[in-house]
């Protein structure tokens, strides 16, 4: 056993008011494996990799590396990130020997073990260019080799493949599942925080899903394909299946607390008309992994619309297929004007927080922005407040519910209210 979490919990504060993210989080990472680590965006995977890696301390439990407690960053983790994090003014070949200075290796060293890391990783001449010359592919495979020059017996990454062009992804994935296959790097085991289920099941030997609010491992799943892995064999389609059924079932007792919590999902207008189109040219009803790749969507992007269309009373999701309700098969192939109204009528029976909104505006007709958005901060992050305000003006304009002034950031009752 290599690294362990035991009870780890985390809050955010915002003044007096904490906003708990991770609670009763416990995880096991093994030496050679790789663990792939999903859930919904904002879910807290990010912040549970910084815990993990000693980079923010958790409020309560703990995590062991080698049966040390870990109370700050540890000599044999290194950890990838999303952005390439790169020092523009550094060479890449000083980028990657950036850390193995930090630890005192004498210069002859650290720029020979710099040399070789820039090799190993396919970037062999290119040891004295600016990150700015690069491309992105090449500026993520400089933040790879500067986490694998130090040689970590565990390697951390954080969504790192996502910041790039499919194409480009899928080739420095193959190249680092190559290099982890062979024993060519001195990495054991591997954890990775991914929102891409394919990339999952195609590096990882077991995932584990966040689950709740606060967050927590709530299932795990084993990979147990050998490699290479085709993501046409049935075996593979099979788990990415499993994986999207297990994120989308959402107990009732978690959606009545998000609804307490007023949060409402991350869902364009626009958007939620073209998943729905898409699901009724299908019939009515869609198995999620094709109709993901169909319409282009990852799963921080799909899974906000599934859960709108649920709130409206538009689909139902369930064991990873996607079915339009009566409602929503009509509101799919309705005018853009008849939509609009039935978006409003379901808007006011089906979200509690805008029929209460709505009816404030019909009692004052002019409600001030801030008004609205300190009756959110009561229970949410300000962050948060702000993007569910945002939703919440969205929904409302395109409905014909109300209408927001940007002068005077004042909401009002458009002319002619319903």
């Amino acid at each position: 056993m290599l690294l362990t979490a035991k009870d780890v919990a985390k809050a955010f504060r915002a003044g007096e008011r904490a906003y708990p993210v991770l609670y009763g989080v416990n995880l096991d990472l093994k030496e050679g494996e790789v663990v792939a680590l999903l859930g919904r965006s904002g879910g807290g995977k990010s912040t549970l990799l910084r815990i993990l890696a000693g980079l923010i301390p958790p409020d309560g439990g703990e995590v062991r590396f080698k049966g040390k407690r870990v109370e700050g960053p540890v000599e044999g983790m290194a950890m990838v990130f999303q952005t390439f994090a790169l020092f523009p003014w550094l060479t890449v070949l000083d980028n990657v020997a950036l850390g193995l200075e930090a630890r005192g290796m004498p210069k002859k060293e650290r720029l020979e073990r710099a040399r070789e890391a820039i090799a190993l990783i396919g970037l062999r001449g290119f040891e004295e260019a600016l990150p700015k010359e690069l491309s992105g592919g090449m500026r993520q495979r400089v933040g790879f080799a500067r986490a694998l020059v130090v040689e970590p017996e565990v390697l951390l990454l954080d969504e790192a493949f996502s910041a790039l062009d499919p194409l480009t992804a899928e080739g420095l994935r193959g190249d680092f599942l190559d290099l982890w296959l062979s024993g060519q790097i001195s990495t054991r085991a591997v954890l990775m925080v991914t929102h891409n289920i394919e990339e999952a099941v195609a590096l990882a030997d077991r995932a584990l899903l966040l689950e709740g609010s606060p967050a927590r491992i709530g299932k795990e799943i084993p990979i147990p394909l050998p490699h290479p892995r085709d993501p046409s064999d049935p075996r593979f389609r099979a788990l990415v299946d499993q994986i999207y059924e297990a994120l989308t079932l959402r107990e009732e007792v978690e959606r009545r607390l998000e609804e307490e919590l007023l949060r409402l999902p991350d869902a364009p207008v626009g958007a939620l008309m073209s998943l729905a189109e898409a699901i009724a040219r299908l019939g009515g009803r869609a198995d999620l992994p094709p109709l993901a790749e169909e319409e282009g969507l990852e799963v921080d992007d799909l899974f906000p619309l599934l859960e709108a269309l649920e709130l409206l009373g538009f689909a139902r999701v369930e064991k990873g297929d996607v079915e339009l309700t009566p409602a929503g098969l009509a509101w799919a192939e309705a005018s853009l004007e008849e939509r609009k109204v039935m978006f409003a009528d379901h808007l006011l029976r089906r979200i509690p927080l805008f029929a209460r909104l709505h009816r404030a505006l019909l009692e004052r007709r002019r409600i001030p922005e801030g008004w609205v958005l300190n009756r959110l901060k009561e229970h949410l992050p300000e962050p948060e407040a702000k993007r569910v305000l945002s939703v919440l003006l969205e929904w409302g304009r395109y409905a014909g519910l109300l209408a927001y002034h940007e002068g005077s950031r004042m909401l009002h009752l458009p002319p002619g209210p319903r």
